[in-house]
């Protein structure tokens, strides 16, 4: 499945998009101008910003505050984007250095901070309070998904539970405030508010699983950084978390000590281990629920060619090799 048809349909608001982060990330600073066009013309999906205007175009809103609105997300992710790699230490992303790998933590923070801040300066242009809620509420959460995943790292008695909230707030939670706030800025009846919410939730959590799905099925060519980083990290994903509960004795064992000591040195029989105990199987089933969940959620829009988009979307987020 090719990613690019569902992109078409927004094409010339995508390319307005682009041009509007490019005006935004204007600074009398050169450094901050530098490393903001470095991280934010890496490329990437742009899924954020994708989800808000099909989502607004879905609902029928033609006006330009829904590409402000694209822009505004797409300024908050990529701030995360720059303190998430200093958080893990990452040496790659999107098959390049990271920004911390070339100038540094303190500048990559320092500029994360003022994407963050910039984005708030966007949003506030929007003038919609009901935007401003929507995704200050999301940015909190995000903080805090952020805290509690760096509070279990190496912790090899994370439940499936604790997994899942971790998912839902550093990872669905921009997803969700992506559908909800285009809904919002659109006027949409109160259900279609919901529905679009709770859509963007579930296609969320399906992205980050077939992400950790990834980590062991997929190579850093396709993925654009490095295999086996979260387990390098000792961060229990759900492979991982699977393979301990329902794997064999010595699977479980092999896997515990993984998390609990960090590094690569094992990843070959990891591998093995999370694929013979179902564990990769269960994730990748799971991933396909929840995207088909959120194609549930969106028979409250009218057809058109943007929720066609909008399924398709959901599709790939499950079909995806990187």
């Amino acid at each position: 499945m090719q990613p690019q048809s569902f992109y078409t349909v927004v094409a010339d608001d995508f390319t307005a998009v682009d041009g509007i982060i490019r005006s935004q990330l204007t600074s009398r600073v050169p450094l901050v101008e530098k490393i903001g066009d470095y991280i934010s013309s890496a490329g990437g999906k742009r899924l954020r910003p994708l989800l808000v205007l099909l989502t607004g175009k879905a609902l029928g809103y033609q006006d330009e505050q829904l590409r402000l609105l694209a822009a505004t997300i797409e300024f908050l992710h990529t701030s995360t984007l720059l303190h998430d790699d200093v958080v893990d230490m990452s040496g790659m992303r999107r098959g390049r250095s990271t920004a911390n790998a070339l100038w540094g933590n303190a500048p990559s923070v320092l500029v994360g901070d003022f994407l963050y801040a910039r984005s708030f300066e966007m949003m506030v242009r929007l003038g919609s309070m009901q935007v401003m809620r929507i995704i200050s509420h999301a940015t909190c959460v995000i903080a805090e998904g952020e805290v509690l995943q760096l509070s279990k790292v190496r912790d090899a008695s994370t439940t499936e539970e604790i997994y899942m909230e971790v998912v839902r707030a550093k990872t669905a939670m921009l997803f969700e405030a992506s559908t909800h706030s285009a809904a919002a800025l659109a006027g949409a009846t109160e259900v279609q508010c919901t529905a679009l919410r709770t859509f963007g939730d579930h296609l969320g959590i399906a992205f980050q699983l077939v992400d950790d799905l990834l980590d062991y099925r997929g190579d850093s060519e396709t993925l654009g950084k490095n295999v086996g980083d979260d387990l390098a990290e000792g961060k229990p994903t759900l492979p991982l978390i699977y393979a301990m509960r329902e794997g064999s004795a010595e699977q479980a064992a092999l896997v515990r000590r993984a998390i609990q000591k960090g590094g690569l040195d094992d990843l070959e029989q990891i591998r093995e281990a999370v694929e013979s105990s179902g564990a990769l199987d269960y994730t990748a089933n799971l991933a396909r629920q929840y995207a088909e969940r959120a194609i549930e959620c969106l028979q409250e829009l009218p057809a058109s060619p943007y929720r066609d988009a909008l399924e398709e979307l959901s599709r790939f987020a499950v079909a995806r090799t990187h």
